[in-house]
């Protein structure tokens, strides 16, 4: 009797413990979708293939798969209010299960208002470059605006 009792008036505050831990909602919550900077992913892509030709490297062709890894991590970006490559093997692994891949990288930036500053920056970081410079073949670049008109930039490469 005395547990029925309980029950009754602690049944409110037990749903609500279940509900606030279901890791879906954690993601839910987490998760902004910002809108896509489309001019500035269109230019940023012709101007690394620019440069990726007159360093004689060939072109990136665009690909779906990864633009859609780079959407989903600006997005996460986002929500963290900080840049990061927090859940690359994640992104990784989707990218190799559903392509032929054999080698992943990534390179993130924000608050470039140009993709020719976006570039120029990867371009003075070592590491940057080597993703920019690498024996890659395709591409998904990702620029999204978030509501403080902050911009964050994902470029994923696979070979």
């Amino acid at each position: 009797m005395k547990m029925a009792v309980f029950f009754r008036r602690h049944s409110a505050l037990i749903i609500l413990l279940f509900l606030s831990c279901t890791s879906e909602e954690v993601q839910q919550s987490d998760f902004v979708e910002a809108t896509n900077v489309q001019t500035l992913e269109r230019e940023l892509l012709t101007s690394v293939n620019d440069y990726r030709v007159s360093i004689g490297k060939g072109i990136l062709e665009f690909n779906a798969i990864a633009y859609d890894a780079a959407n989903d991590h600006n997005d996460y970006m986002i929500s963290k209010g900080s840049l990061s490559h927090d859940n690359f093997n994640q992104r990784a692994s989707k990218i190799y299960a559903e392509t032929s891949a054999k080698e992943i990288a990534e390179n993130v930036g924000r608050n470039f208002q140009t993709a020719e500053e976006a570039l120029q920056w990867w371009l003075n970081s070592p590491s940057h470059r080597s993703s920019l410079e690498g024996n890659f073949t395709h591409t998904g670049i990702s620029v999204k605006k978030d509501n403080l008109g902050n911009i964050y930039y994902t470029q994923i490469f696979f070979k």
